[in-house]
């Protein structure tokens, strides 16, 4: 058999595709394996460049095959999209995935360690925790509503629900059949069970941000909170993968879609790539800016006052929210603090 030089690899629940090629792009290897002879296959390799689409279990592939020696490189799937030919099958995804891996622009995304998955498990976690809550508090409105008792929306007005459930003090609800209010109780103590596991994933998310370099060197950005920061460094675990802070902001979808032709300039909203929920905190933070903006000085707070005067608010919303990702990133890729008066000051 002739040397492998690149493997594309389509990871699966139970089978998963090789597709291998030598030095001269001829094809090698092309089988399906079963999920307990992966790591055998790989280890009788001589090492080789190994793909794989960065998609669910990807960094634990990664990992284990790396520790075989091989030098693995995960690919974004919108990237292998364009490289999948016409029928769509694992033998074809797999080439795909290697075919991708060879072109010179190509973008990989880093191989994240346990700790760093272990610290971004406890934000998803916590995002679980929130939309479960909102669908308990939902559920709580809609069976008091059914017997004509409402709260004004929010969920500091839905707490008033449930002390009334619980207490039952309230006269129309203690006028509930008794059926009606034990399936209320069941769902209030589910929402308490929830509230606090919130706060302890906000306590443990906290502890995580302290021990943080970068952390710490984000918190001394304004708007920026302990669930921010963690969130921003533990996905970003290395700000040298983007060459600039405008590459950040466009990995996290900030930036306006581009649709020019004809050497004419054409730029609409933003385009939503990238990570989902950092974009939404640094939009939270970016609101809670402009919030307060009659409260703050320095630079930041002057540019976003002359912004307003000539744009709508929602959009200087979400410019600020650009701009809170490039200084992030600035940030941790010198390792200073924010400073409102210019632009950092060395951290001690």
């Amino acid at each position: 058999m002739q040397q492998v030089s690149r493997i594309g690899l389509d990871i699966a629940k139970r089978w998963f595709q090789v597709h291998g090629v030598s030095p001269s792009d001829e094809l090698v290897i092309a089988r399906k394996l079963g999920r307990e002879e992966v790591l055998g296959f790989f280890a009788a390799l001589v090492p080789c460049d190994v793909a794989l689409e960065a998609s669910g279990s990807a960094h634990y592939w990664a990992r284990e095959i790396g520790k075989l020696g091989h030098r693995v490189k995960l690919i974004p799937p919108a990237y292998v999209k364009p490289f999948v030919r016409r029928g769509k099958n694992d033998a074809n995804d797999a080439r795909a995935i290697c075919e991708a891996a060879a072109r010179p622009d190509m973008r990989f995304v880093p191989v994240k360690s346990e700790e760093q998955q272990a610290a971004l498990l406890l934000h998803t976690t916590r995002q679980l925790m929130i939309e479960r809550r909102t669908a308990l508090v939902n559920s709580l409105r809609a069976q008091l509503a059914e017997f004509g008792i409402i709260a004004a929306k929010g969920l500091a007005h839905a707490r008033s629900l449930v002390k009334a459930v619980m207490e039952d003090a309230d006269a129309m609800v203690h006028s509930l059949p008794d059926t009606i209010k034990s399936i209320l109780r069941l769902i209030v103590g589910q929402l308490q069970d929830t509230d606090n596991a919130i706060a302890e994933l906000d306590h443990k998310i906290k502890d995580w941000q302290t021990r943080s370099p970068q952390g710490q060197v984000l918190s001394t950005v304004p708007g920026f909170g302990p669930l921010i920061t963690a969130a921003i460094a533990a996905t970003v675990p290395d700000p040298n993968v983007f060459r600039s802070g405008r590459d950040f902001a466009a990995w996290v979808g900030l930036v306006p879609k581009q649709r020019s032709s004809g050497g004419k300039e054409r730029l609409g909203r933003i385009s939503k790539q990238g990570n989902p929920y950092l974009r939404k905190l640094l939009v939270l933070a970016a609101a809670t800016h402009l919030r307060w903006l009659h409260k703050w000085q320095g630079p930041l707070a002057v540019w976003a006052q002359q912004l307003l005067k000539r744009r709508p608010p929602k959009l200087v919303m979400i410019a600020l929210a650009n701009k809170l990702a490039r200084i992030a990133w600035a940030i941790m890729k010198t390792g200073e603090i924010y400073r409102q008066g210019s632009a950092h000051q060395t951290a001690a």
